[in-house]
């Protein structure tokens, strides 16, 4: 019969193993950032690319943690690439690091957006950072926030109006007036897939009269 593992001692090694992880990334990230960021980029790539989903997952959640670390747009790019295209539990991981990185280098991240804006790319990830955006509440959250709206997607769309309220920013208004006859669905709740959710006017309508009531 097998003998079962001392837990004291896997304790032990647990703790072992974690003073080895935290000295490996100090190690890594005292080196020169622009050589770390292109190492960390090339990760990213890799990591995405994986066709096992567990050590795909694994690696992305360790990424986004390390890519916050290191300033440049190289870090941001690869953490909205994290967000738009890594495992679920690794984009949870990938956008509360972009949202640290926000709160300390909000135009980094800002002109990061922007530029997945300006060139199409991530375009799926832009519902969650309409959200980011939404969150920090810098003065050019809204106009930000008014490019992901017309990205035409309803899934998209839709939490940009959401975004929009939590702004709580009454120019918002105008943005929103475009879209009140908009008779497309919205997509179900994954929640409470059978729970009627009504068109992207009606959503849009409640978020014109929320943002009203707020400047009252």
């Amino acid at each position: 019969m097998a003998k079962r593992p001392d837990p004291k001692a896997t304790l032990e090694a647990i703790f072992d193993a974690d003073r080895q992880l935290r000295l490996r990334e100090r190690e890594l990230l005292a080196g020169d950032e622009k050589s770390v960021a292109e190492l960390l980029s090339r990760e990213v790539q890799q990591a995405l690319e994986l066709e096992d989903l567990e050590e795909s997952s694994m690696r992305c959640q360790r990424l986004a943690d390390l890519c916050a670390q290191v300033p440049g747009p190289a870090m941001v790019d690869a953490l909205i690439a994290l967000i738009d295209l890594a495992p679920t539990s690794a984009r949870v991981e990938a956008y509360d690091a972009l949202l640290d990185a926000a709160y300390d280098r909000y135009a980094e991240v800002a002109r990061g957006i922007e530029r997945a804006l300006d060139n199409e790319r991530h375009l799926s990830a832009m519902g969650e950072l309409a959200f980011l955006l939404a969150e920090v509440q810098e003065p050019s959250a809204l106009p930000l926030i008014a490019r992901v709206l017309k990205i035409d997607d309803v899934r998209v769309q839709a939490s940009a109006i959401e975004a929009l309220v939590t702004l709580g920013d009454a120019a918002a208004i105008e943005h929103l007036e475009a879209f009140e006859e908009d008779e497309r669905q919205l997509p179900p709740d994954p929640e409470d897939p059978g729970f009627e959710q009504g068109t992207l006017g009606e959503l849009a309508a409640e978020a014109i009269e929320a943002l009203e009531q707020s400047v009252d």
